[in-house]
């Protein structure tokens, strides 16, 4: 079973779910993962460049990115009770943290191949989390 599915399986045996499953947000839950491993992935690969004083910003961004995205994964996976304003106000913040990540890894994108995916990645949960925001009541 692949993640997605595994992510869209255990949401809908939820009890309060009941088989009735919210694909925005279990998008934004994919998106979330995926991009927090990026992220990651992207901060590790800057610091093994040969300039990577050049890419503090960027390193420093993948970081928080990727603790926001997982934070928000988290919070949105769970299903049991509600805290929709919260959900709501962590899933806009993920996607600040997304277009800023982005928009420095698109900086460096020209040159670095691994920053060029983790932007991908981020604008990809931006958009998951912006999609997902609309359809969580607050």
């Amino acid at each position: 079973m692949h993640a997605e599915e595994t992510i869209r399986e255990m949401i809908r045996s939820h009890p309060d779910v009941r088989g009735t499953a919210n694909d925005a947000l279990i998008r934004c839950i994919e998106a979330c993962w995926a991009c927090a491993q990026a992220c990651t992935a992207c901060a590790d690969a800057c610091l093994g460049e040969d300039m990577v004083d050049h890419l503090r910003q960027c390193i420093r961004l993948d970081l928080d990115c990727a603790d926001v995205c997982l934070a928000t994964g988290a919070l949105a996976s769970r299903r049991t009770g509600a805290n929709e304003a919260v959900l709501a106000s962590q899933l806009g913040t993920c996607a600040l943290a997304c277009s800023e990540c982005a928009a420095e890894c698109e900086r460096h994108a020209g040159h670095h191949a691994h920053c060029r995916i983790c932007a991908e990645a981020c604008r990809a949960c931006e958009r998951a989390c912006n999609d997902a925001v609309r359809t969580v009541a607050h």
